[in-house]
């Protein structure tokens, strides 16, 4: 399958998931106009298109969950960050053996990141009850929509060029290769500026848990743009950090009582299924197309929790 083909069907997967999920409230706005078992089977429909797009954006899915569900299905944000949080860590372990597999994704890379941000997502997961749901969603959607302006303006950060490795992450053999799959060549990486990496992790644990997103929509930038490790490694190696931060958080959101299974379930079903696809069509995509698809999907999902946090878009 040539990448502009498949380009374009993740497009229409990502457009399809949003339109549907726009149509939710539409469709139940009269209590009684649809059974309870419909809503179950849209937030799968949603979640697989989801967890297709996630897997190529390396975002983890929570990151589209959270504000479009949050914002367009008659739901409590709490019980959907917590799903959240559960649907990212999910869809990075059913797409985690594929990209280890193809050499995308780096091990050694994610767990010295993976330790920090998991600590600290625990910490931002018990912010995120202390505040009021409208002030956590105005932060989300301007967090989002940050995070997707500093992805755009990049340049050159397909494969960055990384003189030499600093003392830390030579000590840490963060390095490594893989054959890109969309050009046939063999790509060799290391990072630097490891210590910067680390601190900023930490952060990201704290967003992520408080947000409920997983964090892989900042893991991303943090491993390309500052520590120079390849887009496509960063895209891989982001869902092995969903993966252990996320594990650490979920359990504060349990402890709460904030996961629902009518919510939760189908939403986890569905994601794993799109993600095992996602992770098929990973490596045919080019590394260009593959940011298009994540600035994009970051900017329509950030637009919409902002305006909701305002009070523009109930």
């Amino acid at each position: 399958m040539d990448s502009p083909r498949v380009l374009r069907r993740a497009r229409l997967l990502a457009a399809g998931a949003i339109l549907m999920a726009a149509a939710a409230p539409a469709l139940g706005a009269d209590g009684a106009a649809l059974p309870w078992w419909s809503w179950p089977l849209m937030l799968f429909a949603v979640t697989f298109a989801m967890g297709v797009i996630a897997v190529i954006a390396g975002v983890g899915g929570g990151v589209l969950f959270v504000p479009i569900v949050g914002g367009l299905f008659p739901f409590h944000l709490d019980f959907v960050r917590a799903t959240g949080l559960l649907l990212a860590l999910s869809g990075a372990m059913s797409a985690g053996p594929s990209l280890l597999r193809s050499g995308m994704a780096s091990l050694r890379l994610a767990m010295p990141l993976a330790l920090v941000a998991s600590l600290a997502s625990v910490g931002g997961a018990l912010l995120g009850f202390a505040l009021p749901t409208r002030v956590v969603q105005g932060a989300l959607g301007a967090t989002i929509m940050a995070i997707a302006v500093l992805m755009w303006r990049a340049k050159g950060s397909l494969v960055p060029h990384v003189a030499a490795s600093d003392a830390l992450g030579a000590r840490l053999a963060l390095h490594g290769r893989f054959v890109d799959a969309s050009d046939g060549q063999e790509v060799h990486w290391r990072t630097h500026r490891t210590s910067a990496g680390i601190a900023v992790s930490a952060l990201i644990g704290v967003l992520g848990g408080m947000f409920g997103l997983g964090a892989g929509w900042a893991n991303v930038p943090a491993l390309n743009l500052l520590m120079g490790a390849p887009f496509k490694v960063s895209v891989a190696t982001s869902g092995l950090l969903i993966s252990i931060a996320n594990s650490s958080a979920a359990w504060v959101y349990l402890h709460k009582g904030a996961v629902v299974p009518l919510i939760a379930v189908p939403s986890i079903v569905g994601v794993m299924a799109g993600a095992r696809l996602g992770a098929h069509l990973l490596g045919k995509l080019p590394a260009r197309a593959v940011r298009q698809v994540v600035v994009a999907l970051l900017a329509a999902a950030g637009l919409r929790a902002l305006l909701a946090g305002l009070g523009i878009w109930e």
